[in-house]
């Protein structure tokens, strides 16, 4: 059986190096590209499906892709237009791959022979060449007919020639397995081992915070390549009873075949409650269903619901699990970033009324939340904005360095660059971004006093949501909220006259917006009559005095609201 063997597994250059600052800290890096070449036969089609499926990742067959942007299968392209016209496509293949994210990609074999090949693969992710010995390459390709490279007479005498012209470039391969005697799952778990042993290197290990709140002390696992081990980190949280999988179809289309593998591989017994996409749906109907769904899975107080998705399925899931069975664990694995870096910390669960957004929910404090960044490479740029959002308000709370970092990336980088996946450090910035809420958290877990600071935004926020039918996205009200805060603040006298316009430049830079809708500035003060961080009669702003200091007021009159709004307006 051949053993895997690394090499050259040095940490790639950091971004954060790039942008000429280092992070302290935290892991660098960004979700990349995991790339398998080498010689035909070594296993790279079979085994790279099986990654891509347990990852969770979309798969890609250069050759597939070839052929049938060609219009031809391969041998018809050499025996039309020769291996160089071949060669040609490879090369225009890898560079427009290599500036994608988040893939498992298997090469043709001599794809990377090529040295500028080579370095843009490996510039996109870690690069893995398969070998197996030339018994093994014979016995799986006797049955082939589609390998032009092999319409030989002496098959053996030709593998053995091109496997010595290409033994230096398959040799400088950042990591070689030879697969030799493995089962396409043998390999596939080889190949994961390479995958995590040289995110480590790059600093991309997992991190473990804890939150401590009384009687419901949990930890957040933040890591790279997390979803793949889903089921391993449920089993160390204690949890072994039946998986109740709460999902939305866009969510479980993208991600639900890793979920479930991850689930099986731990010996977990699962099954999927899917509810509707949207805010729209955010309403105790759908918990009624997924209540309807939990019976029939036979789920019981052993058992286990896991919120799989963004904000609205966390808080929609976290809901069922607390009243269901009077309650159940709960553990939330966020697909956005809105919800990593809030909804899916610190226990607040709930639903909408007609009348105001969760006016109805309950504190459930999850067992174990897990938060795989690679994720992200799959995020809309508009679900990555409404994310950033929430990372501002954290920044303008509690930590002026994770604000000074969110300028100086999106100054170094031009508009159109803002948001791909990789111009962020995001295992950093999601760090950061949650240790300001679990401080909150930790102080106030029941929104008694302090924590009220984390609706920075929201109560403008709220409303603008409530108007618009929930169809404006909670990251863009939220956006428009933390404008309106600096400026109220400043009109009160409270706040750092400079504030306004430095988050509106950072707001601006980052695609999000800050103007008021098509709505009338004394419809927002109504719909905020009906939010329930009111005390009284009295509204309850939370206003920044500067970047890491917020402060509470009910002393806001409905004249100073409705002139920042009408202000709003000319944005």
């Amino acid at each position: 059986m051949g053993q895997p063997e690394t090499c050259n597994l040095e940490p790639a250059t950091l971004r954060a190096e790039r942008l000429g600052r280092r992070l302290g800290g935290g892991p660098q890096g960004e979700a990349c590209n995991l790339i398998l070449t080498g010689f035909m036969g070594t296993g790279k089609t079979v085994v790279g499906r099986e990654v891509a499926r347990r990852l969770g990742r979309e798969f890609v067959d250069m050759d597939e892709v070839i052929a049938r942007r060609a219009g031809k299968p391969i041998p018809a392209i050499f025996a039309e237009e020769g291996e160089a016209a071949f060669r040609h496509l490879e090369a225009e293949h890898c560079r427009e791959l290599s500036q994608r994210r988040g893939l498992v990609i298997a090469t043709g074999g001599g794809a990377l022979i090529p040295e500028a090949n080579r370095r843009r693969m490996e510039a996109s992710g870690l690069v893995i060449c398969l070998s197996c010995s030339v018994e093994e390459m014979l016995r799986r390709l006797a049955e082939a007919n589609d390998r032009p490279l092999l319409e030989v007479a002496d098959r053996r005498a030709e593998i053995e020639r091109l496997l010595e012209q290409r033994r230096e470039a398959y040799a400088a391969m950042p990591a070689r397995l030879d697969t030799t005697g493995l089962t396409p799952n043998e390999a596939a778990d080889r190949v994961i081992e390479l995958w995590r042993t040289w995110l480590e290197g790059r600093g991309e290990a997992e991190i473990v915070l804890p939150v401590r709140v009384p009687g419901d002390s949990y930890t957040i696992r933040l890591g790279h390549g997390l979803l793949a081990r889903l089921g391993e980190r449920l089993r160390e949280a204690g949890l072994r009873g039946p998986v109740a999988v709460v999902s939305n179809p866009t969510v479980w289309q993208r991600y639900g075949q890793g979920v479930e593998a991850a689930l099986q591989a731990a010996g977990l017994a699962s099954f999927v409650c899917l509810m509707p996409d949207g805010e729209q749906h955010k309403t105790l109907d759908t918990v009624a269903a997924l209540y309807q769904g939990f019976v029939a899975g036979g789920l019981d107080r052993n058992g286990t619901v896991l919120a799989v998705g963004g904000g609205v399925v966390g808080d929609v899931a976290g809901f069922a699990a607390a009243t269901y069975l009077r309650g159940v664990p709960l553990v939330q694995v966020p697909t956005t970033l809105l919800a990593m870096v809030d909804a899916s910390v610190g226990g607040k669960t709930g639903v909408d009324l007609p009348q105001g957004k969760n006016l109805v929910g309950a504190f459930k404090q999850p067992a174990l939340v897990v938060i795989d960044p690679e994720v992200l490479c799959t995020l809309p740029m508009a679900e990555l904005r409404c994310g950033l959002a929430e990372v501002v308000k954290a920044a303008i709370i509690g930590d002026p360095e994770l604000f000074e970092h969110l300028e100086k990336v999106s100054t170094d980088v031009g508009q159109d660059e803002i948001l791909p996946y990789e111009t962020w450090d995001w295992p950093w910035i999601i760090r950061h971004a949650l240790a300001v809420k679990i401080s909150v958290v930790e102080e106030d877990p029941l929104e008694r006093g302090r924590r009220a600071v984390l609706n920075l935004g929201h109560t403008f926020g709220h409303a603008l949501e409530r108007l618009s039918g929930y169809t404006l996205p909670h990251g863009q009200a939220v956006s428009i909220g933390l404008i309106a805060a600096a400026r109220l603040a400043v009109a009160l006298g409270c706040g750092d006259a400079a504030l306004p316009g430095r988050l509106a430049a950072l707001l601006g830079r980052l695609g999000l917006p800050m103007g008021l809708p098509d709505v009338e500035p004394a419809a927002v003060w109504e719909a905020m009559q009906s939010d329930k961080k009111r005390r009284g009669q009295k509204l309850r702003f939370v206003l920044p005095r500067r970047i890491g200091e917020v402060f509470v007021t009910d002393e806001a009159a409905r004249d100073d609201v409705v002139a920042v709004l009408e202000a709003l307006r000319e944005t």
